[in-house]
């Protein structure tokens, strides 16, 4: 059997990141009910990626003032 390798981009490993530090948040409020983790999991990961959109919509990195 092969193992599982998985390599992200920059991008992709900061809303890991990010997704995680949601995820745990949920876990530590008492909202993530057994058997509904792959749910909360998705939700973390979809408010991670409208934190990071609605960065790059609202913040003007310095490469991009060239």
């Amino acid at each position: 059997m092969k193992s599982p390798y998985l390599t992200l981009q920059p991008s992709e490993q900061t809303i890991v990141t990010a997704a995680a530090t949601i995820y745990a948040a949920y876990i530590a409020a008492g909202r993530v009910e057994d058997g509904k983790e792959s749910a909360w999991m998705d939700r973390a990961l979809k408010a991670a990626f409208r934190i990071a959109k609605k960065a790059d919509e609202t913040v003007q990195a310095d490469q991009e003032l060239d």
